[in-house]
């Protein structure tokens, strides 16, 4: 946690909002996408099945393929509890859901599934996209599917298995390019930059790449840095919570550190967490 508000503070002495920004590209999908206030019927729907999952204290078997939790959880975890620290809030849900629909990609590739909160705000997005999910736990994408039942998302298949098994032989037999991929499998270095190179054989020029929690530790930290300055990537994005690369061409490298929310309120709520 000490990491994390340290990485926070940095960001924040860095970071600036739509003024001064002097990429036409980047102004309107800030101002129009990420800072977008309005709402979509979709958020009802998942947020019903959050509410759901929040007060249901079955005990499920979890498998972490990935670096762990900072929670310090066990292997025995309530779905309470999951879908509380280990679910993307509504807010970076709901932005992942205005991102899909501003772009509307036709293949979308999810890896980390978790109890499928996220995946069905992906599919919702663009009900013509297909939204393929990779999960290492099977109890973990049991709940997914039922998730996916719950909400209406019939465009959705989850890939159940260890991602360093299932991802390459399931890119091999896509038809059409990924246009749109969320990295939330395995928040360490070595991977992240392994899929992040896996996914980049199957994109096009206009693909849109976010990964998720890219100061959540040192480790995340240098693979966001060392993507940034991948030969392919044109333009990144950084939200502190997430990131955003894009791969388009003709333009020169640039990087930007935006504030997607009330930073100074979040700051003060991870430093009264970390207090407590």
């Amino acid at each position: 946690m000490l990491f994390q508000i340290l990485s926070f503070l940095r960001f924040l002495l860095r970071s600036g909002n739509a003024h001064g920004l002097h990429s036409p590209f980047v102004f309107g999908l800030y101002t129009h996408v990420i800072n977008h206030a309005g709402t979509f019927a979709a958020n009802t729907r998942v947020e019903t099945r959050r509410t759901e999952l929040l007060a249901d204290s079955t005990a499920i078997a979890v498998r972490d393929f990935g670096a762990g939790s900072h929670t310090g959880a066990g292997r025995t975890r309530r779905l309470r509890d999951i879908a509380r620290t280990a679910a993307k809030p509504p807010r970076l849900a709901q932005l992942l859901f205005r991102l899909v629909n501003h772009f509307q990609p036709g293949t979308v590739v999810e890896l980390g599934t978790s109890l499928g909160l996220t995946t069905a705000y992906l599919a919702a997005a663009n009900s013509q996209a297909r939204v393929l999910t990779f999960e290492g736990c099977p109890a973990t994408a049991a709940v997914a599917r039922q998730t996916f039942q719950a909400v209406g998302i019939h465009n959705v298949t989850l890939i159940e298995g260890n991602l360093d098994d299932t991802l390459t032989p399931t890119l091999a037999a896509l038809p059409a390019p990924v246009d749109f991929a969320f990295f939330d499998g395995n928040h360490r270095y070595e991977p992240t930059l392994r899929y992040f190179e896996q996914l980049n054989r199957h994109r096009t020029d206009h693909s849109v790449f976010v990964l998720d929690d890219i100061h959540w530790s040192a480790d995340m930290e240098r693979a966001w840095a060392t993507i940034q300055q991948h030969p392919d990537v044109t333009l990144t994005i950084d939200l502190f919570y997430i990131g955003l690369v894009f791969f388009r061409p003709n333009q020169p490298k640039q990087h930007f550190a935006l504030r997607f929310d009330n930073l100074l309120d979040k700051l003060l709520e991870q430093t009264r967490a970390f207090g407590a």
